[in-house]
């Protein structure tokens, strides 16, 4: 069974590409992350994954099943069986932590006694478990970031899909949280799709990398070849700057 696969996948706004020939497998279990400048089409990608908008072109299956094909979206997003967590982390600052986790578990229809413990396991996962009853402002960026990664895991997703979720902290609290992310997956073995523009946090993260230029993938390999491949090759095309990759603006994503 493949995880996520993309077949030919093209997305248009208005008379702008941001995806195009869009095509990738991701096995079970596997850590992927999608590298590249702003505006190459990354989260794209990953909205269209989740269901938030519709392929204009082409075909995606999860788990053996087309979710979206044609400008049809075939799966709802509650259907998926995926988590995600955002560059701006989008918690609901009228919930506390535990309203947060619980939202996705009562549009499960699960009942209370499974909820409160789905909550719990979460947390502690996190080292969060005694912030339970805290506000989103009452949190530091670390923690409000340890609790965005529970609520994702807490409906307990095949694959998890986080967008640019440690671009904002300081670089010894990003590596903290990079090997959390690491340890979970390890743990729970979810399917991690990741994306960022920053060379450090994709090698660290990723088994396989998949370099995006212009809505495609332009190059995918194994962590270790594509940075050899970016020393060898790259250097006058990229601009590596703190780690970063940049090139000229074009459609965001």
């Amino acid at each position: 069974m493949i995880a996520v696969e993309f077949k030919q996948v093209a997305k248009r706004y208005r008379t702008q590409t941001a995806v195009r020939d869009f095509t990738l497998q991701v096995q079970p279990g596997e850590r992927v992350v999608l590298l590249g400048p702003s505006g190459c089409g990354k989260t794209t990608v990953l909205r269209l994954l989740a269901g938030f908008i519709a392929p204009d072109q082409g075909e995606i299956v999860i788990n053996d099943e087309v979710a979206a094909a044609e400008g049809c979206l075939l799966k709802e997003p509650e259907e998926r069986g995926l988590g995600m967590v955002f560059q701006d982390l989008a918690l609901w600052p009228h919930l506390t932590v535990q309203g947060n986790l619980e939202f996705g578990l009562k549009a499960q229809g699960l009942p209370v006694e499974e909820r409160e413990a789905r909550i719990e396991q979460a947390l502690k996962r996190v080292r969060m478990e005694w912030r339970t009853h805290a506000w989103p402002f009452e949190l530091s960026g670390g923690e409000q970031q340890r609790v965005a990664l529970a609520r994702a895991l807490v409906t307990e997703p095949r694959c998890l899909l986080m967008d640019e979720p440690l671009a904002s902290l300081d670089f010894e609290l990003n590596l903290e949280l990079r090997r959390e992310i690491l340890s979970l997956q390890a743990a729970i073995g979810f399917t991690l799709i990741y994306v960022t523009h920053n060379l450090e946090e994709a090698f660290s993260i990723a088994q396989q990398v998949a370099v995006m230029r212009n809505g495609a993938i332009d190059r995918i390999g194994p962590a270790e070849e594509i940075r050899a491949h970016f020393e060898q090759v790259h250097r006058g095309l990229f601009t590596f700057g703190a780690g970063r990759m940049a090139e000229p603006a074009g459609v965001r994503g």
